[in-house]
């Protein structure tokens, strides 16, 4: 692959995270009668389960910089872990040869010790995103020497800060074959137990995860249970397997992913939904997953809720999440993290992803922070 072609997506990969930060003025949050009357009061995600498992959030630079205070209280209500959206991927934090830019990340790290968060690293090695001299490197050896230094490197600054990394992102295609990344097309499949011997030697006290999207999916579920069973068989570390969870309300997965629970859980390692949000919106030729290098184009049809949800989304997006929280309970001694990818829908990068401009709904709370119809059926598991 070339230095042109990584430059495309190194682009286009921060384009939608410029457009999926930004705030959408133009949406409405007013509901009708029928969702607003369900919307529920001082309940606390947190608090809820916290003998099931943790309540996680993906953080972007502005709520780590607790630029908000309404996103902040937000956040210290409902979430007790955190995750960097962002800031702690290769490109940014380690953005040329020898140079670190460590600020956001250092600022995260003190925000959840002093909320006294679980703090999550993401993430290690990963293909996009990556580091564009990193990326168009062409020699086995200076990739190599590129992974280790970076990973001791990072891995070692937060050694005791880092409660759990994902260490590798997204090694595989839908079949359950590696992906043809430039880490698989230099180093092969043993850049994965690299990896992972390498964050084990730097940040020995943190859990160590591979983590994927679709990886509920049979084919692609069977290459990193083989995956995985090589690791274990050669002795290297791994703690657990995080599932993102980027699912649409309209074919929701379901006994895939109680499946996926069972079977992850048998190879002795905990299972965490990482990046949880439902779309709500229609998926571009039955798109699936969260390639991000995949993009469209915008139309009313592909864009059809501007200004709000409406009644009838409002409770199939509800019922979803209903669903699949009872699956979470069914199998909590199991699970040890749930982490939405974002605070609120105004941040989700859902909106710029997989067309731009678009305005989605996929959390449970809205644009203003307030908590939607989804967030009380949540809840209502726990309060009965």
């Amino acid at each position: 692959m070339t230095f042109t072609y990584f430059g495309k997506i190194f682009l286009a990969v921060f384009g939608w995270i410029l457009v999926s930060t930004q705030s959408n003025l133009s949406v409405s949050e007013s509901r009708t009668p029928e969702a607003s009357t369900a919307v529920a009061g001082d309940t606390s995600l947190k608090n809820l389960f916290k003998k099931d498992f943790l309540i996680g959030a993906a953080l972007n630079t502005a709520q780590i910089l607790e630029q908000d205070q309404a996103e902040n209280n937000l956040l210290n209500k409902h979430f007790n872990a955190i995750t960097p959206e962002n800031v702690m991927k290769s490109a940014l934090i380690h953005p040329a040869p020898g140079v670190y830019d460590f600020t956001v990340p250092d600022k995260m790290i003190a925000l959840g010790k002093k909320n006294g968060h679980y703090i999550v690293g993401h993430t290690l090695v990963w293909h996009s995103q990556l580091t564009p001299f990193a990326a168009s490197m062409k020699n086995k050896d200076s990739l190599l020497a590129f992974l280790e230094e970076h990973i001791s490197t990072v891995a070692g600054r937060y050694k005791d800060d880092i409660n759990s990394w994902d260490v590798v992102n997204e090694a595989f295609e839908e079949n359950g074959e590696y992906r043809k990344s430039v880490f698989y097309n230099l180093l092969g499949e043993s850049y994965i137990k690299t990896a992972f011997d390498l964050a084990k030697k730097a940040s020995p006290k943190s859990k160590l995860y591979y983590n994927d999207y679709n990886i509920e999916q049979p084919q692609k579920r069977a290459g990193v249970v083989a995956m995985i069973k090589k690791l274990q068989a050669s002795g290297t570390k791994i703690d657990g397997v995080g599932i993102q969870g980027h699912w649409s309300v309209n074919n929701l997965p379901l006994k895939e992913i109680e499946e996926s629970i069972i079977e992850y859980s048998k190879l002795g390692l905990e299972v965490s939904f990482t990046e949880l949000d439902l779309t709500v919106l229609p998926n571009p030729w039955d798109l699936r997953g969260a390639d991000v290098s995949s993009n469209y184009e915008n139309s009313p049809k592909m864009n059809p809720y501007p200004d709000f949800l409406p009644d009838s989304m409002q409770l199939k997006l509800a019922k979803a999440y209903e669903d699949l929280f009872k699956i979470f309970l069914k199998h909590n001694d199991k699970i040890e993290r749930i982490t939405f990818w974002g605070l609120n829908d105004k941040q989700s990068w859902l909106n710029g992803w997989p067309i731009r401009g678009r305005t989605n709904y996929p959390l449970l709370f809205d644009r203003n922070n307030k908590s939607k119809l989804a967030f009380t059926k949540v809840a209502s598991l726990k309060k009965g």
